[in-house]
């Protein structure tokens, strides 16, 4: 419940709550195309509605007065749709307008508390979870709640490398710092699309090999080659970290530079290939019909591991496939007969074929430009960056299609 003495909550301490199951309820006021885009998530079904803020202002009368345009705006098109028994999150673009909102609410004795930040800081939000911890090397997962990017990272020996860096490099930095280790490897497994990635920045300041499948270092649309520098990785190329290895696996598909990595032969690293819910989907460089073939090749070979291969995916397009404490992996052999689209694998080529192309969602038109960023094409500055990266990634089959 409600802590009287606070007034708004931080993205870390909402995912918190999220991830308990509380009873919450979400009051989004941003612009109905913005809610659509990306809201506040958890891996639970949490009541939410989308109110634009200044279509619930009642400005008929006193329109210069805010607080009571508020008041009445509640009283008369929320009084009976908002719990009282439970805690209001207000969320808005930046945090302002809705932390207006929650003191309202509050005035009117509703439990409201607002979302610090707004979805700006929502997106900028990490947390990370230890998925694998042995005697030679940890393995830890970097989650980006918003946007269901995941990230990884594998510290032995002092050693780390990370894998598919997001573009908030002290994310990173500040998990292997604490941990008393220094990055040595960074390693992307495709250039990807719908973020942009941290790898070249993070390895120049690091002064360490970036590393990235040659294929992918030039712009499937614009035949541009990469303006960055990048250790060409092929199949098969063993990767050391400390006192283990990373086994590169060509499988491409979703791109022809997309390389899965095989970590210590126990955890399948597997970008956007193989995915909890769903599998990766093949037109993001604009040519579905030449490259679903690769990709039920690559799945073919990837579904040929050991069934006790702990696969982590590259995004989680849906939170509730999340475990208790947050996580999203699981073994190979399970998900192979929980999986739509691994399902289809075993049917054949042409089958295959069929549902790949039968399930492609939209096309995002920021994903062209986004690639260009990583690839080194074009330098955006922060407000360009954030406004490309707004909303969830959609490197997945269309659920629909795909249930």
């Amino acid at each position: 419940m409600l802590d009287t003495l606070k007034t708004a909550w931080t993205p870390a301490v909402a995912w918190e709550h999220l991830l308990g199951a509380e009873r919450l309820f979400i009051l989004d006021v941003r612009n109905p195309d913005e809610f659509e885009r990306w809201r506040v998530e958890g891996p639970h079904d949490t009541p939410t509605i989308n109110v634009p803020y200044f279509e619930l202002l009642d400005l008929d009368e006193d329109a210069d007065d805010m607080d009571a345009a508020v008041l009445r705006g509640i009283r008369a098109q929320l009084s009976d749709r908002l719990p009282t028994d439970h805690t209001i999150l207000t969320v808005c673009g930046e945090g302002h307008t809705s932390e207006h909102l929650a003191h309202g609410l509050r005035e009117l004795g509703y439990p409201a508390l607002n979302l610090e930040g707004g979805m700006e800081a929502w997106g900028d939000f990490y947390y990370h979870r230890v998925v694998g911890n042995h005697e030679r090397y940890t393995v830890y997962q970097v989650i980006r709640p918003a946007r269901g990017d995941l990230s990884h990272v594998i510290i032995s020996d002092g050693e780390a490398a990370v894998i598919d860096p997001n573009r908030h490099v002290d994310v990173y930095e500040e998990l292997i710092h604490a941990r008393g280790a220094r990055i040595t490897q960074v390693l992307d497994t495709h250039a990807h699309a719908d973020h942009i990635s941290g790898g070249p920045e993070l390895a120049r300041r690091h002064r360490v090999p970036y590393h990235l499948h040659p294929y992918d270092a030039i712009h499937p649309m614009d035949m541009l080659p990469a303006r960055i520098d990048f250790a060409p990785l092929y199949a098969d190329q063993s990767v050391r970290v400390g006192a283990i290895t990373l086994r590169a696996l060509h499988v491409p598909g979703h791109t022809l530079g997309m390389v899965a990595f095989l970590v210590d032969e126990q955890y399948l690293v597997s970008g956007d290939s193989i995915f909890l819910e769903s599998i990766a989907r093949p037109d993001l460089g604009g040519a579905a019909e030449a490259w679903t073939p690769l990709f039920h090749d690559s799945l073919q070979r990837l579904l040929a591991l050991p069934e006790d291969t702990v696969v982590l995916p590259g995004h989680a397009t849906d939170p509730s496939v999340a475990d208790t404490r947050g996580r999203f992996c699981a073994e190979l052999g399970p998900l192979r007969r929980s999986n739509p689209g691994l399902r289809q694998v075993d049917a054949g080529p042409e089958p295959f074929r069929s549902y790949i192309l039968g399930s492609l969602p939209h096309f995002p038109k920021a994903y062209i430009e986004i690639k260009r960023v990583n690839i080194g094409l074009v330098q955006p500055d922060e407000a360009e960056a954030r406004r490309l990266e707004v909303g969830k990634n959609v490197c997945a089959l269309s659920e629909a299609a795909a249930a």
